[in-house]
């Protein structure tokens, strides 16, 4: 299914980002495999097992393009978590799923700072994949993007589905969310510049929204104003530099 939406929509390459709690990565390896050059994949581990270290190690040996983890604070001594530990030591990145708390949370910035040569990429604009339309989220996301001070830390660019509500009067004519401006959008752009942000179509998911044909179009329209070279950064170059192992 995500291959025919690719192949609809002109998209070459795509990162498989594990499921939330599945640590068997074994069926996306798979799909790397019978599908040459088209999938990356980046697993999910369980953060408790004692030897998390050592699987880590294990997928990185056999293909993963990367880790999807969650933010974690440094131990009490100021050690790293040892799943963290084990990114460090593979060099794999990771994709950081959470919400703009957790990313704001001083533990997150502690560990971060004692990564400096991991990239890890937070997922959904800095925050959970749904709209912040309080100014209270909409602050807090905001504060996220000072993250961009570290060199190390990049971001996922959703689709307007994520960061705007739907306007039920325009959608029949074809604009979803009606005059909306995706102003974090913008700003996430100011932040990081377009060599540390990535395109995430948030696939499955993705379908119960505006779909995966206009999570790619709309976004692209809201940025338009970008060079070709940026365009291409965000929709492509950045994904495949940090999560391929082609």
């Amino acid at each position: 299914m995500l291959l025919d939406q690719m192949n609809e929509y002109g998209v070459g390459h795509a990162v498989l980002t594990q499921m939330i709690g599945q640590t068997d990565n074994r069926y996306q390896q798979e799909c790397v495999t019978r599908f040459p050059g088209r999938l990356s994949s980046v697993a999910w581990v369980d953060v408790e097992a004692p030897d998390v270290a050592k699987t880590i190690e294990s997928l990185a040996r056999t293909g993963a393009g990367g880790i999807r983890l969650r933010p974690s604070a440094c131990l009490d001594d100021g050690r790293l978590p040892e799943a963290w530990r084990g990114v460090q030591a593979s060099g794999l990145p990771v994709s950081c799923v959470g919400s703009a708390e957790t990313f704001n949370a001083p533990g997150f910035i502690e560990l971060i700072a004692k990564l400096p040569g991991t990239t890890i990429v937070l997922e959904h604009l800095g925050g959970t994949s749904a709209p912040a339309v309080t100014d209270e989220a909409l602050a807090l996301r905001r504060q996220v993007f000072k993250l961009a001070a570290f060199p190390n830390v990049m971001m996922k660019v959703p689709g307007l589905g994520e960061l705007l509500p739907r306007d039920s009067k325009t959608w029949h004519q074809g604009r979803p969310f009606g005059d909306a401006h995706p102003t974090l959008l913008h700003e996430a752009v100011d932040a990081f510049g377009a060599d540390r942000l990535m395109w995430g179509s948030d696939f499955p998911v993705v379908s119960s929204r505006e779909g995966y044909g206009l999570a790619l179009k709309l976004t692209r329209q809201a940025l338009a104003g970008l060079t070709n070279h940026d365009l291409d950064a965000i929709f492509g170059g950045n994904a495949l530099r940090v999560f391929s192992k082609a």
